[in-house]
């Protein structure tokens, strides 16, 4: 199995700053150390005309050149700096590059992505550019799909995504989210599931379940040609900013739901880690490791022979 990097590229933040960038640095080293069979390689770069196929041009610009006006930036919630750039292009990059390597193996990952606030033209959210949704396009304009399945276990709403494909009948949009958290505004998918504060195992694994029967049917109406799946740890009962309730070992049979999910429909599946807030790193990060692992042994699964 395939996985991209890009914490190389990590931008320096301000002291006290609440995302841990360093989460990125220390999944890499956990997957190195504990599944050394992963083939991880460095995420490559995108091109201007590639993040254009979802952003708009004058927005691509403002990012690249540093001219996004100081609401802009608030929004977004990153000072800029080269370095944000070049991640961000990066981390869009490892999600191009997972696509691909999955449509050909079956699965592969993306260890950053998972930036669903940004849609079109802005940011939000920690998200510079909207890495699935521009895999999704690019592999559309390449042939390799034609109608894709985006299921976003994020504890926040993919608002972004949702906005980029709304009306848009070859991508169906999958969001379990947190009712009262962030964003306040949603933007309404393809089906979009409101969780209370508190939801524990039991009551997320049974929306979930329902959640993917409809998608079953959507599926049986018209086939997808791949899943892309948001793994958010922030999820778990651990999170900061999650307000949910769900342990470790539901946050496991959530992430081993998926990869069966997929591997019954012999969808091809790139997985983005998304978001993470963990009040203990070493346990959001246990989170983030078990949601690879899942993957890796999905991977293993769809070999031939398996």
């Amino acid at each position: 199995m395939q996985a991209f990097h890009s914490d190389r590229f990590e931008p320096v933040l301000p002291e006290g700053h609440r995302f841990p960038m360093a989460k990125y640095r220390l999944l890499h080293e956990r997957v190195a150390r504990g599944l050394p069979g992963v083939r991880l390689s460095e995420a490559p770069s995108v091109s201007d005309a590639q993040l254009c196929l979802v952003h708009e041009p004058a927005y691509v610009a403002a990012v690249v050149r540093g001219e996004l006006d100081a609401a802009q930036q608030r929004e977004i919630g990153f000072p800029w700096s080269g370095a944000l750039v070049e991640r961000s292009r990066r981390s869009v990059g490892a999600t191009l590059a997972a696509t691909e390597a999955a449509l050909r193996e079956g699965v592969a990952l993306n260890l950053a992505g998972g930036t669903h606030h940004a849609a079109a033209g802005q940011g939000g959210g920690f998200c510079v550019f909207n890495d699935v949704a521009v895999a999704v396009r690019w592999a559309q304009a390449q042939g390799w799909l034609r109608r894709a399945l985006v299921v976003d276990l994020d504890v926040h709403q993919g608002n972004g995504t949702a906005a980029v494909f709304q009306g848009d009948d070859s991508v169906f949009t999958l969001s379990l989210h947190g009712d009262k958290n962030f964003p306040f505004r949603k933007v309404a998918g393809s089906l979009d599931v409101a969780l209370p504060d508190g939801c524990d195992d039991a009551a997320y694994l049974h929306a979930l379940g329902e959640a993917l029967a409809v998608v079953v049917r959507a599926h049986e109406r018209q086939p997808f040609d791949a899943l892309f799946y948001l793994a958010g740890a922030d999820a778990h009962e651990g999170d900061r900013l999650g307000r949910l309730g769900v342990s470790a070992a539901g946050m496991r049979r959530r992430d081993d739901t998926v990869m069966r999910f997929s591997e019954s429909r012999g969808l091809p599946l790139v997985m983005a880690m998304a978001g993470g807030y963990g009040r203990d790193l070493e346990a959001m990060l246990d989170v983030q490791f078990a949601s690879v692992e899942a993957a890796w042994q999905s991977w293993w699964r769809r070999r031939p022979g398996s």
